[in-house]
């Protein structure tokens, strides 16, 4: 099964904690977690992406394309 990367902002230490889950599973296993410093663009892009989930007009479609903006940013770091 394909793994879908979840991300999350913890602004106490300002990282980016990423996780991954199962397609279709409820379990989220713990990846990593990366400090701001280490990559501003993911940082940012995930705390836009969070950011979107406490809109009162909350886009689906808008959600969704920055996820993917966030999934290529977190592949090129990994590269």
């Amino acid at each position: 099964m394909k793994k879908t990367i979840l991300f999350a902002i913890d602004l106490n230490t300002k990282e980016v904690i990423v996780s991954a889950s199962e397609k279709g599973s409820k379990d989220i296993t713990f990846v990593e977690r990366i400090p701001q410093s280490q990559n501003e663009l993911l940082f940012d892009a995930v705390s836009s992406m969070t950011k979107l989930t406490t809109s009162p007009k909350f886009d689906l479609a808008l959600f969704k394309a920055m996820d993917k903006v966030c999934q290529l940013i977190y592949a090129k770091h990994t590269a």
